[in-house]
C-alpha cells in the first residue's frame, strides 16, 4: 500500500494530502472532516474531486492544513485532493480539468502601500 502525496494552495492557506487505499475517511489536522469544517458546503467543497470520480469510499486522506481562512483552507485542499488523484491514475485528469479542480486560483491579497490605508483606498485629498 503506498501513500500519494500532494501539495494544494489558496490565498494563505496550504494544503498537504496523503492519500492512501482505504475506506473514505478525511483527517484533517488530526481531527474528523465534519469537525473540522462543520459547514456541509464546505464538506461538499473538499469532496468534490472524489464524488467526479465515484472515488468517495476508495481512499483515506490525511491532511495537513494551515493558514488562510475556512474557505481558502477547503479550496486548498480540494486542489490537494485533485493533484494526488491525478498521481493515482492520470486518466482522470481530464475529468477534474473539465471540472475545474486543477486550476490552482492565482487570487491572493494586494498588499499595503506606503502613504495609504489600505492597498487601493486613498487618504482623503484636502485641496487646504
Amino acid at each position: 500500500m503506498t501513500v500519494i502525496n500532494a501539495i494544494g494552495r489558496r490565498k494563505a492557506a496550504v494544503a498537504r494530502v496523503y492519500v492512501s487505499e482505504g475506506t473514505g475517511k478525511i483527517t484533517i489536522n488530526k481531527r474528523d472532516l465534519s469537525n473540522y469544517f462543520p459547514s456541509t458546503i464546505l464538506q461538499f467543497v473538499v469532496k468534490q474531486p472524489l464524488s467526479v470520480l465515484g472515488a468517495t469510499e476508495k481512499y483515506d486522506i490525511h491532511v495537513n492544513l494551515n493558514g488562510g481562512g475556512y474557505k481558502g483552507q477547503a479550496e486548498a485542499l480540494r486542489l490537494a485532493i485533485a493533484r494526488a488523484l491525478v498521481k493515482i491514475n492520470a486518466d482522470d485528469k481530464s475529468a477534474l480539468r473539465k471540472e475545474g479542480f486543477m486550476t490552482r486560483d492565482p487570487r491572493v491579497v494586494e498588499r499595503k502601500k506606503p502613504g495609504q490605508p489600505k492597498a487601493r483606498k486613498r487618504f482623503q485629498f484636502s485641496k487646504r
